[in-house]
């Protein structure tokens, strides 16, 4: 059987180095090269191909959402599995919508990871059973169940901002960062107050505040 070449990105050092002992530790799995942010992960990945890119969610000046679409736009054979601290109800569907194969929490990563690359790299899909039963309950009766909070419907965009706000950066800032114009920022900032029914600018910073850090 070849060795499983496997792309880590992460902007914490800490987090890669324990990943990089699991996975090694396997004999049919290897970590071909790391990467603390999505630009450098994007370039990594033309460069060595590896058969599995595994990303965190928050990277440096972007997000593991936006670097899986990237991936698969640019090299759609490349699986993904997302990683994260973030809970499955938030971010799992949106991680399978933009293309990954997968999506690990970080809280049981130690125990599940080498599974998990394992049955991305066969072209099946992992996600928790919790997260399973809750797709395919949309799947069949039509519709999601009841969501477990508001955040959930907020889109990729509103809620990559709504993070960003959470962290204290500016609107400026944050359409420097996501290329847009402050306009179209604010055109976000207000669907998400409307959509959280918050009342005005310090209540979603406040909010998205509390969020960020919980």
């Amino acid at each position: 059987m070849s060795v499983i070449q496997v792309l880590l990105v992460d902007d914490h050092p800490v987090v890669r180095d324990g990943l990089k002992m699991l996975i090694n530790h396997q004999d049919y799995l290897s970590v071909c090269g790391e990467a603390d942010n999505a630009k450098e992960a994007l370039k990594l990945t033309g460069k060595l191909t590896p058969d599995v890119v595994v990303t965190d969610i928050t990277l440096k000046e972007s997000d593991g959402l936006e670097l899986t679409k990237d991936i698969k736009a640019h090299y759609p054979e490349t699986h993904v599995l997302v990683l994260s601290i973030h809970e499955e109800s938030t971010y799992a569907e949106r991680a399978l919508r933009a293309g990954a194969q997968g999506y690990l929490m970080k809280e049981v990563a130690s125990e599940n990871i080498i599974d998990a690359i394992g049955i991305v790299c066969r072209g099946d899909v992992y996600i928790s059973p919790t997260m399973s039963s809750r797709l395919l309950h949309k799947m069949v009766g039509g519709k999601a169940p009841k969501l477990a909070s508001p955040i959930e419907s907020l889109s990729d965009r509103e809620l990559e901002i709504f993070k960003l706000i959470g962290q204290g950066i500016k609107a400026s800032q944050i359409a420097q960062r996501l290329h847009l114009s402050v306009k179209t920022v604010e055109t976000y900032r207000t669907r998400i107050k409307e959509k959280l029914d918050l009342a005005d600018a310090n209540e979603l910073l406040q909010h998205a505040i509390r969020w960020t850090n919980s």
